[in-house]
């Protein structure tokens, strides 16, 4: 229970994607019968997976990384707010609620966790 904080909070979002994409390996290997796409996707898991273990560990460059991913994700879904299409198509009108959640979500966490994290001066 200790590392449920949000000091840890991108960290459990990495090891939520190496999850996801662990189990995206086994859908393409044995549902879609692919034997290439699943090495890669095996690759952006086992990534996931050591960015969150060593972040879990706190070491100062998994945490630094994680950081600057939730930076990216929660830049990605403002900008997607003014010009995604594929997203406004498959949400609909449920669009600009979803993603004003998400990206507020996302801004929040990434923020308590650099704030959890700050090394003191």
């Amino acid at each position: 229970m200790k590392k449920l904080n949000f000091s840890y909070g991108l960290d459990w979002l990495m090891a939520l994607f190496a999850v996801l994409s662990a189990l995206a390996v086994l859908q393409t290997f044995i549902i879609g019968k692919h034997f290439i796409i699943p090495t890669m996707i095996l690759v952006v898991a086992i990534l996931f997976g050591n960015l969150a273990w060593y972040g879990f560990k706190q070491k100062k460059w998994a945490k630094q990384i994680n950081f600057w991913l939730g930076v990216i994700m929660t830049s990605h879904c403002f900008f997607a707010l003014f010009w995604a299409k594929k997203y406004r198509e498959v949400l609909g009108s449920l669009f600009e609620p979803v993603a004003v959640v998400v990206t507020l979500i996302l801004l929040g966490l990434t923020w308590l966790y650099a704030r959890k994290n700050q090394s003191p001066r």
